[in-house]
């Protein structure tokens, strides 16, 4: 694919994103910030102790910010928690598929922070995404 489509699907993803909203309840629920430019992510997780049966996503900000948390919806919906835990940045990158400057790293990243914390019950530092 070329950059101008994984471009196109950004946008896609961000007007239209998947998997977004609120679960009620949740298993696992973690929100957090970028207090660098004000993105908000909120992911809540339900679990059949294994699998993810369902994931939703909400929260406000820039188009990669929120772009980022809808692929990494799919990417995890259905699959056992022990590969959603194994979810990298790099991996996530790929799926992005454009190049993600240092300055909206962060940006992208919110997200996949997010649901770590979610899952462990802690945020996990932004090197050992």
């Amino acid at each position: 694919m070329t950059d101008s489509l994984y471009r196109e699907a950004i946008l896609d993803h961000f007007r239209n994103p998947r998997n977004r909203g609120t679960l009620e309840p949740a298993d696992f629920t973690y929100e957090d910030v970028n207090p660098l430019c004000g993105d908000e992510i909120r992911v809540d997780v339900r679990t059949d102790g294994e699998n993810v049966t369902d994931v939703r996503f909400s929260g406000r900000g820039c188009a990669i910010s929120q772009a980022a948390a809808s692929i990494l919806m799919e990417m995890v919906d259905g699959r056992p928690l022990d590969e959603v835990k194994a979810i990298s940045r790099e991996d996530l990158l790929e799926e992005l598929g454009v190049p993600i400057s240092p300055a909206r790293m962060k940006c992208a990243m919110l997200g996949l922070k997010v649901l770590k914390a979610g899952i462990y019950g802690v945020p996990p530092s932004d090197d050992s995404l």
